[in-house]
């Protein structure tokens, strides 16, 4: 790496507050721009808009997405930006550089149903199960970034309020308010689950591993895809229970991943099944020729406290 790149992302971290995943995109994608001028016997003091132009064509053949191509250019753009204000050049050859359009789709929301079996899916009899659930419930309450939420220190959370400090990009904080329901588990993972594993070692961050260090971005992506299938699995029992024994039809059943009616009535069926059987058999044939609904819950009526009181 030269040693105005390294210069440059110094700058980016002191000056502008740059996130680490932020300074480490802008390093790799530096670094690639001066492979390409050393590919090109190159160098930066004479580089024109046609070598951009060039490395740009080059990106495309490689099959980068239109938002990839867009961040080299921010990259550039800034690198360029400050070797000028620093004087290492005369002339910036990114200044009549375009940004590539890029396609806007409309964000997919999961049904609030989705959403509650995801949150509700780890095990909370094991610690790490409390800690995961902890950081679903948080996540799901505040919309908070990951790198934020892997952020966050015990200080950063005021349980009595009600809120947290979330630093965000460019180390700016705000206040988010959290639900009762998050408050409720944080508080459980403080108490049980956390003490456990900062006996030797606490790095000081509200979510640790089992050895006490900081959680990584990459532990907590795997804790989202395991709470997601096993949430989905969860779906897959239900929608089977209901087709077998309470007559919900097959597109019921296949609808029950994605439509939030549909998991409703699949879940109302679990739920009958499972009073059913904790009720006399006299009581089950009352309750059923009754409607069905002797577990007190109405088909269509949310199953589960909602997590979030306040957003």
């Amino acid at each position: 790496m030269t040693d105005v790149v390294v210069e440059y992302l110094g700058s980016l971290q002191t000056e502008q507050g740059a996130a680490r995943n932020t300074l480490a995109a802008y390093r790799r994608d530096l670094l690639d721009f001066t492979d390409f001028l050393r590919d090109q016997r190159r160098g930066l003091p004479e580089t024109g808009p046609d070598d951009i132009v060039d490395y740009l064509e080059r990106l495309r053949k490689r099959g980068l997405k239109p938002s990839s191509v867009a961040r080299r250019i921010s990259a550039l753009r800034g690198f360029y930006r400050h070797l000028l204000r620093e004087g290492d050049l005369a002339h910036d050859p990114t200044e009549h550089l375009e940004l590539p359009r890029r396609g806007r789709t409309l964000p997919r929301a999961l049904p609030r149903e989705v959403a509650a079996a995801l949150v509700e899916a780890p095990d909370v009899s094991r610690p790490q199960g409390v800690r995961d659930r902890t950081i679903l419930e948080l996540l799901y309450a505040t919309g908070m970034r990951a790198s934020e939420c892997l952020d966050l220190t015990r200080e950063d959370v005021n349980r009595t309020a009600g809120y947290l400090v979330c630093t965000g990009k460019g180390r700016k904080q705000r206040l988010v308010p959290v639900g009762a329901e998050a408050v409720r588990w944080v508080t459980r993972y403080l108490e049980e689950a956390r003490p456990r594993w900062t006996r030797r070692r606490d790095s000081g961050r509200l979510f640790v591993n089992p050895r006490g260090g900081p959680l990584s971005r990459q532990s907590l992506w795997a804790i989202v895809r395991h709470a997601a299938a096993r949430g989905r699995a969860e779906i897959a029992q239900l929608a089977r229970f209901a087709k077998d024994e309470y007559g919900v039809s097959d597109e019921q059943v296949q609808n029950a991943f994605t439509d939030a009616r549909a998991i409703l009535l699949v879940r109302d069926a679990m739920r009958a099944r499972q009073r059913d059987q904790q009720q006399p058999r006299a009581g089950r044939k009352a309750g059923r020729q009754a409607g069905g609904h002797v577990y007190g819950t109405a088909p269509g009526e949310r199953l589960r406290g909602t997590p979030l009181e306040t957003h």
